[in-house]
């Protein structure tokens, strides 16, 4: 006589047969949510943002970036100071304008800064315990966001991160004054990241070999913002419009990166000529510049002042020297001068000739420099201006952050994935309806 059950294979032989089937369905369902829920993941998880340059600094890659990843994510911005205090502080604040844009500044003793075991451990330790105490829950599996490589070993894999990703957005081992262990630090960072953005086509290439997942997304653009400078109800900026003749202007940090040479050359080549730079100085003496009566430093201004400076600038100039410090330079204002509807004369850093060689004019030679200075001055190219007006609307900082995102979804997608499959069991339909977990 058969058993009642003689219909049925044994749960252990039934699994057996079907375990591929079940693991193949498993998947099919986890990877045909994963495009939807990844993609709303990359899109809200939150950010611990470590960098190198503070909030309130130049407005730059990181702020531009990250302001706009913060209309969707809830954003933590670390700042880390060497400061005159006994023990470490850290301060909270919003970002102004910002909401979702939360400041930490993290202010450590200057007497223990050469201790570089300290540092990393204090800093761990000092957002470990704003994390726990006054953020708590808040920015739990948060995406890392590194700018600064420096940061890596105190965080990384030290505050539940859902994720790490590396915007490298200069050659800073390349700057004046950059910490001897830069270098391993970054390729710490290349070796854990999961995903690598890069400012310039040069820095992804070199950094390619150390993480295969690395991509270049360049200098983005505020169109509206610097759109302004074209509008008739823009007044030009009054230490401009004071100026009689034409104004050549350059906005930016005002660093090593500067040809100060040629500045003074550009200067005395046309006394009618002004040359203007705004932006603030860093690592350089402002007492070491070239002065004439039509070289003029008006030192930092708002990011909100810049339309109506450029406003006024008949050439807008990039006068890097060719050095170390700019052998990867993709510089942010190429195209907020070429969404300003201005001619842009550059020095010719590799970045440029790749990335705007049919917009900016860029000259080989300081007079070569000031021959194209001239040329734009006294019969600006208009068909250049209007390549430099259509690249700028095609290379928005939404347009990039858009693109970054997938990156980061994808990045999040197999992990996902792979949690699903160990949290939650295969469900196998048995003969006689009848059920069971395997």
């Amino acid at each position: 006589m058969s058993s009642p059950h003689s219909n049925l294979v044994s749960l252990s032989t039934l699994s057996s047969l079907l375990q591929p089937t079940a693991s193949r369905a498993n998947h099919a369902v986890s990877a045909a949510t994963a495009d939807s829920s990844e993609a709303t993941l990359a899109r809200t998880a939150p950010i611990i943002a470590l960098c190198h340059l503070s909030w309130d600094w130049v407005w730059q890659r990181p702020q531009q970036y990250l302001s706009r990843l913060a209309r969707t994510h809830p954003v933590l911005f670390v700042e880390t100071y060497c400061s005159d205090t006994p023990v470490t502080t850290v301060a909270l604040r919003s970002a102004e304008g910002h909401p979702n844009v939360t400041i930490c500044a993290m202010h450590l003793p200057a007497r223990r800064w050469a201790d570089g075991k300290f540092i990393d451990r204090e800093r761990r330790r000092a957002l470990q315990r704003t994390l726990a105490q006054e953020l708590p829950g808040q920015f739990d599996d948060a995406i890392l966001w590194f700018n600064d490589p420096m940061a890596v070993t105190a965080f990384a894999g030290h505050l539940g991160e859902s994720l790490i990703i590396y915007d490298c957005m200069d050659e800073l081992s390349q700057f004046k004054g950059a910490p001897p262990a830069l270098l391993e630090r970054e390729r710490e960072l290349l070796e854990v990241a999961d995903v690598v953005f890069c400012g310039g086509r040069k820095m992804r290439d070199r950094r390619l070999r150390h993480n295969a997942n690395c991509h270049f997304y360049g200098t983005g653009v505020d169109c509206v913002h610097f759109g302004q400078a074209l509008r008739d109800t823009t007044p030009i900026a009054p230490e401009l419009a004071e100026l009689d003749g034409p104004v050549l202007g350059y906005f930016g940090v005002i660093d090593e990166r500067i040809d100060y040479d040629l500045l003074a050359k550009l200067a005395d080549a046309q006394p009618r000529w002004h040359v203007v730079m705004v932006g603030p100085f860093a690592k350089v003496d402002p007492a070491d510049f070239p002065q004439r009566r039509n070289l003029h430093w008006l030192g930092g201004r708002p990011y909100a002042q810049l339309p109506s400076l450029t406003k006024g600038f008949s050439v807008c100039l990039m006068p890097f020297a060719l050095n170390e410090a700019t052998e990867y330079i993709n510089p942010t204002k190429a195209l907020e001068y070429m969404a300003a509807g201005r001619p842009v004369v550059s020095t010719a850093l590799d970045e440029v000739k790749s990335n705007f060689g049919n917009v900016a004019r860029i000259a080989r030679s300081h007079d070569d420099f000031i021959r194209l200075c001239q040329r734009e001055v006294e019969s600006p190219s208009r068909t250049r201006i209007a390549r430099g007006m259509k690249l700028a609307a095609e290379n928005t900082w939404e347009a990039n952050v858009a693109k970054m995102e997938a990156h980061v979804a994808d990045a999040l997608a197999p992990r996902r994935i792979l949690a699903t499959d160990e949290a939650s069991p295969a469900m196998i339909t048995l003969v006689g309806n009848q059920s069971a977990y395997v």
